[in-house]
């Protein structure tokens, strides 16, 4: 039986995907779950829908994640869908652990400008180490993805673009003083997603 060889770039590569999707996990349910953090993008659709149409997130969650996968696979490749599916996987997988494990971070809902800084680094530094290496964690990080690769703007801009958006609508059933946290979240996790990727794109070009 022949034995398969995985190469020491592989297991580095998979090995920062999994960093990423680990620290985003905990950042999501140390901190966010904790201070009801408004999301934007593809949560924050689902959300607004469930809100206004009564159509449960698990449905509409998976047809949105679907589709962006999708279009994903068509415009970013093969390599792309393989990055993101062990993405998914990890990330469910380790919310699965900290959720056994407990909540290890003090509970911030009491300071939301606190919550939404550190909220922002844990999605910032979780997402920017997954689309680093070409992956996603969820529909979120593929329609980013996709949107940058489709108009040629930075992936920093694309985060904030659909989070705005969403975000903007869920003004019609979410307090103005929660959305604006939300924002200062979404604003530092897009910049700091924006420079890990545009390090990738630095060190590709040398």
């Amino acid at each position: 039986m022949k034995k398969v060889k995985i190469s020491k770039d592989t297991i580095k590569h998979y090995s920062i995907l999994l960093l990423g999707v680990a620290i985003l996990a905990f950042g999501l349910f140390n901190v966010h779950s904790q201070s009801n953090i408004t999301e934007g993008g593809v949560l924050g659709m689902v959300l607004l829908l469930k809100h206004w149409t009564g159509i449960s997130p698990g449905i509409t969650g998976i047809c949105l994640d679907s589709l962006c996968y999708f279009i994903g696979y068509k415009l970013l490749g093969k390599e792309f869908l393989k990055n993101a599916l062990v993405a998914s996987v990890g990330f469910s997988f380790f919310y699965n652990i900290f959720e056994h494990i407990g909540f290890v971070i003090p509970d911030l809902s009491g300071m939301p400008l606190l919550a939404a800084i550190v909220g922002g680094l844990f999605v910032g530094i979780g997402v920017g180490l997954v689309v680093r290496m070409g992956g996603a964690s969820g529909g979120d990080d593929a329609l980013a993805l996709i949107i940058a690769k489709l108009s040629g703007c930075n992936i920093s801009k694309a985060y904030f673009a659909t989070d705005f958006v969403v975000l903007l609508l869920s003004l019609t059933y979410i307090p103005v003083q929660k959305i604006f946290y939300s924002f200062i979240t979404v604003t530092l996790s897009s910049f700091i997603i924006g420079r890990i990727h545009k390090e990738k794109e630095e060190v590709a070009t040398c």
